[in-house]
């Protein structure tokens, strides 16, 4: 186990994942209708406990969820097995090479999602992370995102890792192209600002849709 899954891990064992608010994010369902994504495959990155993976299953796509923690993991199958819901939950590292293509097995999906993965990984640089997107996605597929952004007025040093939007787009340009960017709110625990104020974080809602080459 690499010192990242450690610590992820941990974090899974002691309950602490203040990032986990018990139920899907309400933007996915949201932007499977607004851009007319029809079930089908479907990859969630960062899966954690499964709350997404479990939604994706309900809505009818086939679903394969991966998280860097084998805690999570352990809590995602057991979620599924509760619900009677089929879902190929796998315990993958994103930064280590030639783990996309293990996942995707030389079938990429047409629709990826990724609830804070993104913003976590670019911190070490975001190269390795995008020879694994380019190995998960199908050229025309969709990649979904959420974000923290950095335009977040509060002053704070816990909450989600936080990206301005033009460093988004230009770091995932070389790979995709941008349908649709918007800020939005995190859903789940709210965080408590200097002032004494419980605010949900701020976010960004990326959709992209991979390039061909």
């Amino acid at each position: 186990m690499t010192e990242t899954q450690r610590d992820w891990n941990q974090n899974y064992l002691d309950a602490d994942t203040p990032w986990d608010s018990g139920g899907p994010s309400p933007h996915l369902e949201e932007l499977l209708t607004r851009h007319a994504i029809a079930p089908g495959r479907a990859l969630e990155i960062g899966c954690g406990s499964g709350n997404n993976a479990l939604l994706l299953a309900r809505l009818g796509f086939t679903v394969t969820a991966v998280d860097v923690a084998p805690h999570a993991i352990e809590l995602a199958r057991q979620k599924a097995r509760e619900a009677g819901l089929e879902i190929d939950f796998r315990v993958a590292d994103l930064l280590q090479s030639g783990c996309g293509r293990e996942i995707a097995g030389g079938e990429p999906f047409p629709f990826v999602f990724d609830r804070g993965v993104y913003h976590c990984l670019r911190r070490d640089g975001v190269g390795p992370f995008l020879e694994n997107l380019r190995d998960l996605i199908a050229a025309g597929g969709i990649y979904a995102l959420l974000a923290g952004n950095a335009n977040d007025p509060c002053e704070r040093e816990i909450g989600p890792p936080q990206v301005h939007a033009h460093e988004l787009t230009a770091e995932l340009d070389p790979l995709f192209e941008l349908i649709e960017l918007r800020e939005c709110r995190f859903h789940g625990l709210p965080i408590e600002t200097p002032d004494g104020e419980e605010v949900l974080p701020l976010a960004w809602l990326a959709v992209l849709r991979r390039r061909a080459s």
